[in-house]
This record gives structure tokens, C-alpha cells and sequence, in this order.
């Protein structure tokens, strides 16, 4: 073989790999979600009794989809939290980046009605906010920061 022909065959192998790699480097779990789509479509054909959810059930997992990321955590923490972190949660206005989470790099916001930023009042209830978000989601690197109500920082907690 040519040194031309040994050239051009490296690049095709090359540009093979390149493109094989780029194709399976997706999120990593491509393939589960399809599994996921049919494994859910099956049960829904069968209509199995073991897998068939209440009424009530039903309609509780659609008002927690419709609800906010703030109405979801608060109703956590007015369900799991102690009288300390539901006071401090209820001054939550916005919560931003719980939803999708890859466990790589997951960060969340949490805005407060506080005012006066790192100085101020929110400080404090900003650890317990913090520490209940951590108590809500769950990740393997996560990072949850809190914000007053001028999107100051008050403070921040991994999750």
C-alpha cells in the first residue's frame, strides 16, 4: 500500500469512530427512556388492575405536574418539613432548575421575598430553605443557591 492510500484509509476510520462515538455520546440514557415509552404504552393496552392507579391517585399526580416548581417544594415541606422550615419556605416566590436534573452538574434558584441580601434577614431561613430542597431533590452533585427578593444571594446548599 501507497503512503497516500494509508493516509486516506486512517482518515475513513478515523471520521468512522468520530462518528460512531458522537451517535452513542447522547445523555446516557436514550435508550431507557424509549424502554420507559414502551414499557408504559404495554401497561396502558393491558390496562392491568395491579398497575391501574385510584381516581384520587390520578388527579393528584396531574395537579403536582400542573403545579410550579415553588408549589411542589412548598407543599413538600408543608407535608415533611418541622414548624422552622415551613416558616422559611413560605417566603419562597420562585424556584428555577429542579425539574431536569442529569446528576453531573444540577443547579437549582430558589427566590425569596427577603430583603436586604447577605446582610440581611433572609440569611438565616436561607440555610433551612437549603437544607428542605436538599430533603426535596436529590442529586449526586447538585447545588441549590437562594436568592432574596432583589436576586441578591442569601446563601447556598448541595442537593
Amino acid at each position: 500500500m501507497g503512503m497516500k492510500t494509508k493516509i486516506a484509509l486512517g482518515a475513513v476510520v478515523g471520521i468512522a469512530v468520530i462518528g460512531a462515538l458522537s451517535a452513542n455520546a447522547g445523555d446516557g440514557d436514550g435508550d431507557a427512556k424509549s424502554d420507559n415509552r414502551t414499557s408504559a404504552s404495554a401497561g396502558e393496552k393491558t390496562g392491568g388492575a395491579s398497575e391501574a392507579k385510584p381516581a384520587e391517585d390520578k388527579a393528584e399526580d396531574k395537579a403536582e405536574e400542573k403545579a410550579s416548581q415553588a408549589e411542589q417544594f412548598k407543599a413538600f415541606v408543608q407535608k415533611n418539613g418541622t414548624p422552622k422550615e415551613k416558616d422559611a419556605v413560605s417566603h419562597v416566590t420562585k424556584v428555577q432548575g429542579a425539574d431536569e436534573q442529569n446528576d453531573i452538574l444540577d443547579a437549582a434558584d430558589v427566590y425569596t421575598d427577603f430583603t436586604g441580601g447577605i446582610m440581611g434577614e433572609g440569611t438565616g431561613p436561607a440555610k433551612l430553605i437549603a437544607s428542605s430542597f436538599a430533603d426535596w431533590k436529590d442529586s449526586e452533585n447538585g447545588l441549590v443557591t437562594i436568592y432574596d427578593a432583589d436576586g441578591e444571594l442569601l446563601g447556598n446548599g448541595q442537593f
